[in-house]
C-alpha cells in the first residue's frame, strides 16, 4: 500500500510539475529557461528586476495568427539592427576584434525567432563582399565580421524551409565593385526568391498582397543605400520605398520623431513603408533592457503620429530579446494589432479578418 501511495504521489508531482512549466507567465520568477513557457526565456533584467524573469523570446506570426491576405505593407516587421554584428561572433581575418556588437543571437535564430528585417552593413573586403563595422568608412580585419555570402547562406536555409515566410534585407551599402552584392546573392541562391524592383510600388500605392508574393516564390526584399544600384544591379533604392526616422540617440529623444536625412519625411505618403529605428549611438545591453521595457511603446504612438498617422512596417533594434517582460515582441503586436484590425493587439485579431477588433 505505502509502495503504491509513493508512486502515485510522484506521477501526481511530476503532472503538476509539466503542467507549472506550460502555464508559465511573463514575469514569474525562473531559474532557467526551462521554467518558462513556450516563446520565453529567463532573463535578469539587473537593475530594473531583482533576479531572473520570464520573458518574451518570440514573436507572434501575423500571417499565420490572422492572415497573409493583405498587402505587404499592411504588417510590421521585427527587424534587428546590424543584425550581423553578434556577440561572440569568432573572428574570420585571424585578427582580434575590436568594435560594438548589436545582437546575441546567430542570424538563423534571429529569423527563427520571428525577426522578418535584417539591417547589415556591406563592405568590400578581401576581394570579396563582407559584413562589417566601418572605421574611417572602410572595412578592417579588427571590424570585420564575416563574409556576407555566409550570412546570406542562412537567410536562404531559412527561406527554403519556411516557405510562406518573407525576408527584407536593408543594406547600408559600401561595395563598389561592380556587380558585387549580385554575386553574392547569386552565389548563395538568394536570387530564385528575389522580390523585382519592377514589382514595387511608388506614389503610395499599395504592394502586392503577401500571399501571392509566397505564391510566386517572391519572398526576399532587398533595398541598398545606393541610388544607383536600383539602375544597374536592379537593387531597390531604399529612400523611394520607405520613410525612415532617425538612427541612434538622436531617433530615442522622448516626444520627438523626424526623418533621417537621407529620407523624405516621415508624413510623405507617396512612401508607402515606414521604417522605425529604436536603437542608441551606442549599443549597450543593459541599456537595451530598460529601453524595450520603458519608452519604446510610447515612441511608436509618437513616430505614428510624425508619419501621417502611418504605423511602423519595420521596427529596428539592437539586443531584441531583453526587456524585463513582453519588450520588443509586445509592440510588434501592438503595431501588427493596429495594422490588421485596429486591436491594441494582434491577438485580439478575429481570425482570418481584417476590419473588425473582437476586443
Amino acid at each position: 500500500m505505502g509502495g503504491i501511495f509513493t508512486v502515485a504521489a510522484a506521477l501526481v508531482l511530476l503532472v503538476a510539475g509539466l503542467v507549472g512549466t506550460a502555464i508559465a507567465n511573463v514575469g514569474d520568477d525562473c531559474s532557467t529557461s526551462a521554467d518558462c513557457g513556450a516563446g520565453q526565456w529567463c532573463f535578469d533584467c539587473e537593475p530594473e528586476l531583482s533576479g531572473s524573469h520570464c520573458v518574451r523570446s518570440v514573436g507572434t506570426n501575423p500571417f499565420q495568427l490572422v492572415n497573409n491576405s493583405l498587402p505587404f505593407n499592411k504588417y510590421a516587421y521585427l527587424t534587428t539592427h546590424n543584425a550581423f554584428a553578434i556577440v561572440g561572433e569568432p573572428s574570420h581575418t585571424g585578427i582580434p576584434r575590436i568594435t560594438f556588437d548589436n545582437q546575441e543571437d546567430t542570424v538563423t535564430d534571429q529569423l527563427n525567432n520571428g525577426v522578418r528585417a535584417l539591417m547589415l552593413d556591406t563592405y568590400d573586403f578581401k576581394g570579396d563582399v563582407w559584413l562589417c563595422h566601418s572605421s574611417g568608412g572602410k572595412c578592417n580585419d579588427f571590424t570585420a565580421f564575416e563574409p556576407a555570402l555566409d550570412t546570406f547562406n542562412e537567410i536562404q536555409a531559412f527561406l527554403s524551409a519556411n516557405p510562406s515566410e518573407i525576408v527584407t534585407l536593408i543594406l547600408e551599402d559600401y561595395v563598389s565593385a561592380p556587380n558585387g552584392l549580385t554575386n553574392v546573392f547569386k552565389s548563395s541562391g538568394l536570387q530564385k526568391y528575389w522580390f523585382p524592383v519592377s514589382k514595387m510600388p511608388s506614389n503610395s500605392q499599395d504592394w502586392p498582397l503577401v500571399s501571392d508574393m509566397v505564391a510566386s516564390n517572391q519572398r526576399l526584399l532587398v533595398f541598398t543605400s545606393v541610388r544607383s544600384k536600383q539602375a544597374t544591379e536592379g537593387i531597390a533604392y531604399q529612400w523611394n520605398f520607405m520613410v525612415e526616422n532617425n538612427y541612434g540617440d538622436a531617433g530615442m529623444d522622448a516626444g520627438q520623431c523626424s526623418n533621417r536625412a537621407e529620407s523624405a519625411p516621415l508624413a510623405d505618403k507617396t512612401k508607402s513603408l515606414v521604417l522605425m529605428n529604436y536603437f542608441p549611438s551606442v549599443p549597450l545591453k543593459l541599456t537595451a533592457c530598460l529601453q524595450h521595457s520603458k519608452g519604446l511603446t510610447d515612441m511608436v504612438n509618437t513616430c505614428y503620429s510624425a508619419s501621417g498617422n502611418r504605423w511602423a512596417n519595420f521596427l529596428a533594434v539592437d539586443y531584441y530579446k531583453r526587456s524585463e517582460g513582453g519588450g520588443v515582441f509586445q509592440d510588434m503586436d501592438l503595431l501588427n494589432g493596429k495594422l490588421l484590425c485596429g486591436c491594441q493587439d494582434v491577438q485580439a485579431c478575429p481570425k482570418g479578418s481584417s476590419v473588425v477588433c473582437s476586443a
